[in-house]
């Protein structure tokens, strides 16, 4: 692969994962009845909306296009996932459960895309850190509703 194919699969990896976590939050809060808990899920999702706007913005920048998302399969796989697992149990529990789940796949893909694309782009090492923080700070928040 030239350079900016490179640069592609990297962009394209950090936006996936990225979308991964904005459309398991969109699936999961539709189960979320206590208020204060989908809040919580609302923000963590908002902060993954800003990353994956930056993603949009610098493939603009760097003319490419299109970005990709994850594919039908990939999200069908995530509906079928949320679905099944919330069927019996709804609580607040089980639901930072999934996403505890889902955040730490998130960080070791996070991890994985690290260290395959080491020195291609310090622009999209930037949105992967950041996207690294907000899962971190996820499991954070998530944690205390394991109780």
């Amino acid at each position: 692969m030239d350079n900016k194919e490179l640069i592609v699969d990297y962009l394209n990896a950090v936006y996936q994962n990225t979308r991964t976590g904005i459309q398991s939050l969109e699936e999961i809060m539709t189960k979320v009845e206590d208020d204060t808990f989908k809040k919580e899920l609302a923000l963590l999702q908002d902060e993954y909306q800003v990353i994956a706007r930056e993603c949009e913005l610098f493939s603009k920048a760097e003319k490419i296009t299109p970005i990709k998302d994850n594919t039908w399969f990939e999200k069908s796989k995530l509906w079928a996932s949320v679905n099944m697992s919330t069927m019996m149990d709804r609580s607040n529990r089980k639901i930072a459960e999934l996403l505890l789940l889902g955040t730490f796949m998130g960080i070791i893909t996070c991890i994985k895309d690290e260290s395959d694309h080491k020195g291609i782009s310090k622009e999209i090492d930037e949105l992967l850190a950041k996207l690294k923080e907000v899962e971190r700070g996820s499991i954070e928040k998530l944690i205390p509703y394991l109780d």
